[in-house]
C-alpha cells in the first residue's frame, strides 16, 4: 500500500529518506549534524526531517539492525511520533545510549534510524475487578511450565 506524507527536511543538502530495498519496512533517516556521544552517557542525535503521518498513522522510530554494532542503542527502545508531532520546528531526534567504555561519534549523512509509518488502534477501556484469567506466572514465565 502507498501513501503519500508531507516531509519535511532541516537541511535540504542532505537527501530525502528513501527505502533501500522493495521489501523494507522502514526507510532510513540521515544524521544532520556530527555528534559525539560520551561513554556511558545519553546523546541526542537530529535526524533531519519533521513527519506528518496520515490520519489514523503513527511514526514508529527504530533502530537500523546495525546500530548495536556501533555501540549504540535507542535510550527509550523506541520512539513514537504522534500525528500531531509535525510543526516546522519538530524535528525526529534519536535519543542514544553509548553503553562502551569509549566516545563514540557520529557522523553527519549516517543513517542510523530508521521510520516504520503504522496504523493507530484506538481503545476503549472496560474496567473490571475480576480478569477471569488463571495466572500465567509472573513476568518472564512463559516456557517454564
Amino acid at each position: 500500500m502507498n501513501m503519500h506524507i508531507r516531509i519535511k527536511r532541516i537541511d535540504k543538502t542532505l537527501p530525502l529518506p528513501e527505502y533501500k530495498t522493495p521489501g523494507a519496512a522502514g526507510f532510513d533517516l540521515s544524521v544532520r549534524v556530527t555528534t559525539m556521544i560520551p561513554a556511558h552517557v545519553i546523546g541526542y542525535v537530529p535526524l533531519n526531517v519533521v513527519i506528518e503521518p496520515p490520519e489514523g498513522y503513527y511514526v514508529a522510530l527504530v533502530a537500523r539492525s546495525s546500530l548495536h554494532k556501533r555501540g549504540l542503542m535507542p535510550a527509550n527502545g523506541f520512539g513514537v511520533g504522534d500525528r500531531d508531532f509535525c510543526g516546522n520546528g519538530d524535528e525526529y531526534t534519536a535519543a542514544l545510549l553509548n553503553f562502551t567504555d569509549h566516545d563514540i561519534t557520529i557522523e553527519r549523512g549516517d543513517r542510523i534510524m530508521q521510520v516504520v509509518i503504522s496504523p493507530v488502534a484506538r481503545v476503549n477501556f472496560k474496567e473490571v475487578d475480576d480478569m477471569g484469567n488463571d495466572d500465567r506466572g509472573g513476568f518472564g514465565t512463559t516456557g517454564e511450565r
